[in-house]
């Protein structure tokens, strides 16, 4: 028994039969004609694209996928059939196996690739298996690269893009009996990562700034402390360390934006009252020196000169001649006033004097000690 197209009915296919129909349908040459061997000639050879697809079973595409593979390659291989170029059979087979391949170089694949790595990638699959079972063991890298002739390095990528086949679902479990899953696992963006070239920014910046300002910046930022905690432990007004923050604010903000960040000036603001107090008192060969307020190089001078008239008041008295420093009423002192305590202990040095700071506040302290002035830091006589 025969098929109206006269390939025979059994599972053996007539390659020469079908060449005839497609030798048929490429004469004719009338619309209608033409459409019905064509129609035909689709129809007997659909039974040669579905054994062509039978070939590439097996390897994780369903069947039904390969089918409709295999009979879009053979839509287009009648289409372009030219008897001039020989037998359809041949084009057909060859059409439909480039379209498999195609189907599964570029839709199987989980994570795109290069087209060198996968067929690469195939090439070490094939050549592990065939030799694994040839040395009753996996073969390594080098042997593998010998083998193909190949790179290790080429090896290497090869094993790794095989993987890019079938990914891990990011929802499977990150381990047994865990409800956690592997997306879990992956890390997110740092938002803090754009801020870095700020941060450091900044941080250089507030070197520029005097003592007192950058204290205030560290505590009310860093410290976490309100404007009012903050004037409780500088010994100033609420209102005056909203003026010093809003001022130091000011220039941050401006010197962010600027390629060429103007020097901090250090004239005082609106409404600032920047000076220190001393107050003397003279007992016998002791000079006492009371102190108050910030010490920086607005107010160091009169401090230096304080403590060299100091100096040389106790001088000509007999001994023990001391001078005596309280810092009790200094929150803050910076550079210029470690540099004034400093003019005032060479000068008790060279006149004999003995020279003691003490009552410092814990920050004043740590000042002095980083300093150096540790030795001559003590509690000075009442």
């Amino acid at each position: 028994m025969t098929l109206q197209s006269g390939l025979p009915a059994s599972g053996e296919l007539d390659l020469p039969a079908l060449d005839a129909v497609a030798m048929s349908y490429a004469q004719r040459s009338g619309d209608d004609a033409r459409r019905l061997a064509r129609e035909r000639l689709v129809r007997s050879a659909m039974p040669f694209a579905g054994r062509l697809a039978r070939r590439y079973r097996g390897r994780g595409e369903p069947m039904d996928d390969l089918e409709q593979v295999a009979r879009l390659g053979l839509l287009k291989a009648v289409d372009r059939f030219d008897p001039e170029r020989g037998a359809f059979t041949g084009f057909a087979a060859a059409t439909i196996i480039g379209e498999l391949r195609r189907h599964f170089r570029d839709r199987t694949w989980g994570v795109h690739v290069p087209r060198r790595m996968q067929e690469l990638s195939i090439e070490v699959n094939r050549a592990s298996t065939e030799m694994t079972a040839k040395l009753r063991r996996s073969p390594t890298v080098p042997e593998l690269a010998e083998r193909l002739r190949v790179d290790e390095d080429d090896v290497l990528a090869a094993l790794e893009t095989a993987a890019a086949y079938t990914p891990l679902s990011l929802n499977m479990p990150a381990r047994a009996e865990s409800e956690a899953e592997l997306g879990d696992l992956i890390g997110g963006a740092d938002v803090g990562l754009e801020a870095v070239d700020d941060r450091l920014t900044v941080a250089s910046l507030l070197c520029r700034l005097p003592e007192r300002e950058r204290r205030i910046l560290a505590l009310r930022f860093y410290g976490n402390k309100t404007q009012t905690e903050i004037a409780t432990e500088l010994g100033i007004s609420q209102m005056h360390v909203s003026r010093l923050l809003s001022r130091a604010l000011a220039w941050l903000r401006e010197a962010m934006l600027s390629d060429a960040p103007k020097q901090w000036q250090a004239g005082m603001g609106p409404g600032e009252h920047h000076e220190i107090t001393v107050q003397r008192r003279d007992k016998a060969s002791l000079v006492r020196l009371d102190v108050a307020g910030e010490v920086d190089r607005d107010t160091a001078d009169p401090l230096r000169a304080a403590l060299l008239e100091a100096v040389q008041a106790v001088s000509d008295r007999p001994q023990p001649r001391e001078v005596a420093v309280s810092l009790a009423g200094v929150p803050i002192i910076d550079a210029a006033g470690v540099s004034a305590l400093l003019a005032g202990l060479e000068a008790a040095r060279a006149a004999g004097v003995r020279l003691r700071i003490g009552d410092m506040q814990v920050y004043v302290r740590r000042t002095l000690r980083v300093a150096g002035l540790n030795p001559i830091m003590s509690a000075p006589h009442a």
